[in-house]
């Protein structure tokens, strides 16, 4: 992504987001009248880690799990900012807490599934969301031919290897008990080329190859892993450094008329991780407002049809 924090920017932004919130809201409000979809306890007696949860897509996935009777371990390298949400959500009623986490280091992995062991006895989640997306590493992150390895290596140091023994040393709780479900946020990048982002893209992509592995290799002892994939998601990040002329390019591809929030994807990883996914494993879940489903000259033939109604396919 290109560091842009203009006012152009800022002024645009808030209209970005409550677009976004209107569609979230009004989905929320329908299940609300209806009673449909709401099963706000189908994570009672379940306990499980989120990574990243400090802020954006962690944040709003351990809130949402913690809000459906989970109990949540809120791991991050930033541990104030995860206190802090886990504090927020003990004061609504949920029941979390946070602990230090550094992906590159195995032994902080280990240490973080030794004390959840001590706390709480049992594992019957993990949420693998945390990735290295600083800015300084992002900015690095740009085309081959002048790429720092060090750029490359840090990617697949936290990303995929941080990943791998996130999984790694989840399995013996889970294993023991003949149940768990792992999911792990991979990105829409890591499925497309782009000018930009080539480390942090394959370093998801190696992600989809575990996740598959991973559901082979122990679904069969009651251990599902699927990926979240998301697209284009309101993040702090996103509104920092991505420009309004960006988001508009990019708004032209989704099939839905907002872009996703955080809680969009928290969705998605909390039916992944219930009961009501029981069946679903190894697979790989876009959720990204259909960006990857159609063709790539459908932003051109939409914009066609907005100029002609009348027209024929075949015409344009």
């Amino acid at each position: 992504m290109t560091p842009c924090a203009s006012a152009e920017l800022r002024r645009e932004w808030p209209g970005i987001i409550q677009h976004a919130r209107s569609g979230l809201n009004m989905q929320i409000a329908l299940r609300q009248m209806t009673g449909e979809g709401v099963n706000m306890l189908r994570l009672k007696n379940r306990v499980g880690i989120v990574t990243g949860s400090g802020k954006d897509i962690g944040e709003a996935t351990a809130r949402r799990l913690a809000s459906e009777g989970a109990t949540v371990i809120l791991a991050d390298i930033a541990f104030e900012a995860a206190s802090n949400v886990a504090a927020s959500i003990v004061a609504n009623g949920g029941q979390a807490s946070a602990i230090a986490l550094d992906l590159a280091e195995e032994d902080s992995i280990r240490a973080l599934y030794k004390e959840v062991a001590a706390r709480h006895g049992q594992l019957d989640f993990v949420h693998n969301n945390a990735a290295d997306t600083r800015v300084e590493q992002m900015a690095g992150d740009m085309d081959l031919a002048n790429m720092d390895a060090a750029i490359w290596d840090r990617a697949f140091d936290v990303n995929t290897r941080g990943t791998m023994l996130m999984i790694k040393h989840a399995l013996p709780a889970m294993l023991a008990r003949k149940q768990g479900s792992i999911v792990n946020t991979s990105s829409g990048a890591a499925l497309r080329g782009d000018f930009y982002g080539p480390a942090y893209a394959a370093s998801k992509s190696a992600i989809n190859c575990l996740t598959v592995y991973a559901a082979t290799q122990y679904g069969k002892q009651g251990i599902r892993c699927n990926v979240v994939s998301p697209g284009m998601i309101l993040t702090h990040g996103a509104q920092q450094t991505v420009p309004p002329a960006q988001l508009k390019r990019i708004q032209t591809h989704k099939l839905t008329p907002y872009l996703g929030e955080p809680d969009d994807i928290a969705a998605a990883v909390a039916w992944l991780v219930s009961d009501d996914a029981r069946f679903v494993t190894g697979q790989i879940i876009q959720v990204d407002g259909g960006i990857t489903a159609h063709m790539p000259y459908f932003a051109e033939n939409s914009a066609a049809f907005d100029a002609d109604p009348t027209a024929r396919p075949d015409e344009l």
